[in-house]
Protein backbone atom coordinates (compact mmCIF):
# COMPACT_ATOMS: atom_id res chain seq x y z
CA UNK A 1 0.00 0.00 0.00
CA UNK A 2 1.38 3.29 -1.15
CA UNK A 3 1.53 6.06 1.23
CA UNK A 4 1.04 9.39 1.82
CA UNK A 5 -2.63 8.68 1.93
CA UNK A 6 -4.92 11.57 0.59
CA UNK A 7 -7.44 12.20 3.67
CA UNK A 8 -9.06 10.02 6.35
CA UNK A 9 -11.79 9.34 4.04
CA UNK A 10 -9.50 7.60 1.10
CA UNK A 11 -7.42 5.64 3.41
CA UNK A 12 -11.05 4.56 5.66
CA UNK A 13 -12.27 3.37 1.47
CA UNK A 14 -8.99 1.33 1.21
CA UNK A 15 -8.80 -0.06 4.52
CA UNK A 16 -12.41 -1.36 3.92
CA UNK A 17 -11.30 -3.28 0.90
CA UNK A 18 -9.42 -5.49 3.28
CA UNK A 19 -11.69 -5.95 6.01
CA UNK A 20 -14.77 -7.36 2.94
CA UNK A 21 -14.40 -10.71 4.56
CA UNK A 22 -16.54 -9.07 7.62
CA UNK A 23 -19.66 -7.45 5.03
CA UNK A 24 -23.07 -8.11 5.98
CA UNK A 25 -22.53 -9.72 9.13
CA UNK A 26 -25.22 -9.31 12.13
CA UNK A 27 -22.62 -10.18 14.56
CA UNK A 28 -19.79 -6.97 13.65
CA UNK A 29 -19.89 -3.37 15.22
CA UNK A 30 -17.28 -0.96 13.63
CA UNK A 31 -15.82 1.60 16.49
CA UNK A 32 -14.13 4.96 15.55
CA UNK A 33 -11.35 6.37 18.18
CA UNK A 34 -12.19 10.38 18.38
CA UNK A 35 -11.78 12.36 16.50
CA UNK A 36 -9.53 11.34 13.64
CA UNK A 37 -10.82 7.62 13.87
CA UNK A 38 -14.34 8.50 12.79
CA UNK A 39 -14.28 9.90 9.68
CA UNK A 40 -12.17 6.05 8.85
CA UNK A 41 -14.58 3.93 10.92
CA UNK A 42 -17.11 5.45 9.28
CA UNK A 43 -15.64 4.34 5.59
CA UNK A 44 -15.13 1.03 7.05
CA UNK A 45 -18.90 0.86 8.30
CA UNK A 46 -20.66 2.18 5.29
CA UNK A 47 -18.75 -0.16 2.87
CA UNK A 48 -19.22 -3.44 5.17
CA UNK A 49 -23.21 -2.48 6.04
CA UNK A 50 -22.20 -2.57 9.59
CA UNK A 51 -23.08 -0.13 12.53
CA UNK A 52 -20.80 2.15 13.58
CA UNK A 53 -20.01 3.91 17.03
CA UNK A 54 -17.60 5.53 18.80
CA UNK A 55 -14.86 3.78 21.50
CA UNK A 56 -13.85 7.12 23.63
CA UNK A 57 -10.51 7.00 24.66
CA UNK A 58 -8.07 9.52 25.77
CA UNK A 59 -3.96 9.60 25.64
CA UNK A 60 -2.00 10.99 28.73
CA UNK A 61 0.20 13.37 27.50
CA UNK A 62 3.62 13.97 29.28
CA UNK A 63 3.42 17.32 31.08
CA UNK A 64 4.97 19.72 28.67
CA UNK A 65 5.03 17.09 26.06
CA UNK A 66 1.75 16.16 25.52
CA UNK A 67 2.45 14.91 22.17
CA UNK A 68 4.85 12.29 24.01
CA UNK A 69 2.01 9.08 25.59
CA UNK A 70 2.86 8.04 28.86
CA UNK A 71 -0.23 6.07 29.00
CA UNK A 72 -4.17 6.13 28.21
CA UNK A 73 -7.51 6.07 29.84
CA UNK A 74 -11.02 4.77 28.88
CA UNK A 75 -14.73 4.75 29.55
CA UNK A 76 -15.15 2.03 32.73
CA UNK A 77 -12.68 3.40 34.94
CA UNK A 78 -9.36 1.90 32.53
CA UNK A 79 -5.74 3.68 32.82
CA UNK A 80 -2.88 2.26 30.73
CA UNK A 81 0.09 3.43 31.78
CA UNK A 82 3.97 3.41 30.01
CA UNK A 83 6.34 2.51 33.21
CA UNK A 84 9.21 3.06 30.75
CA UNK A 85 8.01 6.42 29.73
CA UNK A 86 7.17 7.63 33.07
CA UNK A 87 10.32 6.24 35.09
CA UNK A 88 12.54 7.52 31.73
CA UNK A 89 10.67 11.21 32.26
CA UNK A 90 10.94 11.12 36.00
CA UNK A 91 7.04 11.98 36.26
CA UNK A 92 6.06 11.88 39.70
CA UNK A 93 2.29 10.38 40.86
CA UNK A 94 1.30 13.96 41.16
CA UNK A 95 1.43 14.93 37.80
CA UNK A 96 0.27 11.51 36.11
CA UNK A 97 -3.11 12.32 38.58
CA UNK A 98 -3.16 15.92 37.36
CA UNK A 99 -2.97 14.91 33.47
CA UNK A 100 -5.70 11.62 34.42
CA UNK A 101 -8.31 13.99 35.79
CA UNK A 102 -7.98 16.79 32.93
CA UNK A 103 -8.37 14.19 30.27
CA UNK A 104 -11.31 12.49 32.40
CA UNK A 105 -13.46 15.42 31.73
CA UNK A 106 -12.54 15.60 28.70
CA UNK A 107 -13.43 11.65 27.98
CA UNK A 108 -16.66 12.28 29.61
CA UNK A 109 -17.06 15.74 27.47
CA UNK A 110 -17.15 13.54 24.40
CA UNK A 111 -19.21 10.99 25.62
CA UNK A 112 -22.06 13.02 26.24
CA UNK A 113 -21.61 15.04 23.08
CA UNK A 114 -20.95 12.32 20.54
CA UNK A 115 -23.82 10.24 22.46
CA UNK A 116 -26.58 12.42 23.54
CA UNK A 117 -27.12 10.69 26.74
CA UNK A 118 -26.95 7.35 24.24
CA UNK A 119 -26.10 4.36 25.99
CA UNK A 120 -22.73 2.62 25.08
CA UNK A 121 -24.08 -0.26 22.90
CA UNK A 122 -24.02 -3.64 24.07
CA UNK A 123 -20.99 -5.79 22.66
CA UNK A 124 -21.25 -9.05 24.06
CA UNK A 125 -21.19 -11.78 21.54
CA UNK A 126 -20.64 -8.95 18.80
CA UNK A 127 -17.22 -9.09 16.47
CA UNK A 128 -15.72 -5.52 17.31
CA UNK A 129 -13.58 -3.52 13.81
CA UNK A 130 -11.40 -0.65 16.46
CA UNK A 131 -10.34 1.50 14.07
CA UNK A 132 -8.28 4.36 14.58
CA UNK A 133 -6.26 6.79 11.44
CA UNK A 134 -2.88 5.20 12.43
CA UNK A 135 -1.51 4.22 16.04
CA UNK A 136 2.27 5.65 17.09
CA UNK A 137 2.68 4.09 20.52
CA UNK A 138 -0.75 1.96 20.83
CA UNK A 139 -1.38 3.33 24.60
CA UNK A 140 -4.61 4.91 23.44
CA UNK A 141 -5.67 1.77 21.66
CA UNK A 142 -4.37 -0.66 24.67
CA UNK A 143 -6.61 1.38 26.78
CA UNK A 144 -9.28 1.09 23.99
CA UNK A 145 -8.95 -3.13 24.10
CA UNK A 146 -8.91 -3.13 27.41
CA UNK A 147 -12.44 -0.76 28.35
CA UNK A 148 -13.97 -3.24 25.28
CA UNK A 149 -12.86 -6.30 27.18
CA UNK A 150 -14.90 -5.87 30.38
CA UNK A 151 -17.99 -6.45 28.31
CA UNK A 152 -16.67 -9.68 26.50
CA UNK A 153 -17.12 -9.34 22.89
CA UNK A 154 -16.70 -12.31 20.35
CA UNK A 155 -13.45 -11.01 19.20
CA UNK A 156 -11.72 -7.63 18.98
CA UNK A 157 -9.95 -6.83 15.17
CA UNK A 158 -7.91 -3.33 14.99
CA UNK A 159 -7.45 -2.26 11.88
CA UNK A 160 -5.74 1.12 10.81
CA UNK A 161 -4.08 2.51 7.37
CA UNK A 162 -1.21 2.91 9.30
CA UNK A 163 1.19 2.11 12.29
CA UNK A 164 5.09 1.11 12.96
CA UNK A 165 5.31 -2.75 12.38
CA UNK A 166 6.65 -3.32 16.02
CA UNK A 167 3.37 -2.12 17.25
CA UNK A 168 1.07 -4.18 15.12
CA UNK A 169 2.65 -7.47 16.17
CA UNK A 170 2.57 -6.23 20.12
CA UNK A 171 -1.55 -5.99 19.44
CA UNK A 172 -1.62 -8.51 17.67
CA UNK A 173 -1.06 -11.00 21.00
CA UNK A 174 -3.81 -9.07 22.63
CA UNK A 175 -6.60 -9.32 19.90
CA UNK A 176 -7.65 -11.48 17.56
CA UNK A 177 -6.51 -9.50 14.55
CA UNK A 178 -4.88 -6.40 12.92
CA UNK A 179 -5.39 -5.15 9.78
CA UNK A 180 -2.46 -2.17 8.84
CA UNK A 181 -2.04 -0.91 5.28
CA UNK A 182 1.41 -0.07 5.49
CA UNK A 183 4.09 0.28 8.22
CA UNK A 184 6.83 2.45 6.88
CA UNK A 185 9.93 2.85 8.58
CA UNK A 186 11.20 4.45 10.26
CA UNK A 187 7.77 6.18 11.77
CA UNK A 188 7.80 9.41 13.51
CA UNK A 189 4.31 10.61 13.13
CA UNK A 190 1.16 9.47 12.01
CA UNK A 191 0.50 13.02 10.38
CA UNK A 192 3.70 11.91 8.04
CA UNK A 193 1.54 9.40 6.15
CA UNK A 194 -1.53 11.61 5.07
CA UNK A 195 -1.29 14.97 2.74
CA UNK A 196 -4.42 16.01 4.39
CA UNK A 197 -4.40 15.62 8.12
CA UNK A 198 -6.64 18.54 9.05
CA UNK A 199 -7.83 17.91 13.09
CA UNK A 200 -11.24 16.60 12.91
CA UNK A 201 -13.92 18.54 14.53
CA UNK A 202 -16.78 17.59 17.29
CA UNK A 203 -19.30 18.64 14.95
CA UNK A 204 -17.66 15.74 12.16
CA UNK A 205 -17.50 13.08 14.65
CA UNK A 206 -21.35 13.69 15.25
Amino acid sequence: MLVPFSNRVEAGKHLAAYLSNYAGRKDVLVLGLPRGGVPVAFEVARSLNAPLDVCIVRKLGVPRYEELAMGAIGLGGVRVLNKEVIEGWNISEAEIDKVIAREQQELDRRDLLYRGGRPFPDIAGKVIILVDDGIATGATLRAAISSLRQQQPKGIVVATPVAPQSICKSLQAEVDDVVCLATPEPFFAISQWYMDFGQTSDAEVQ
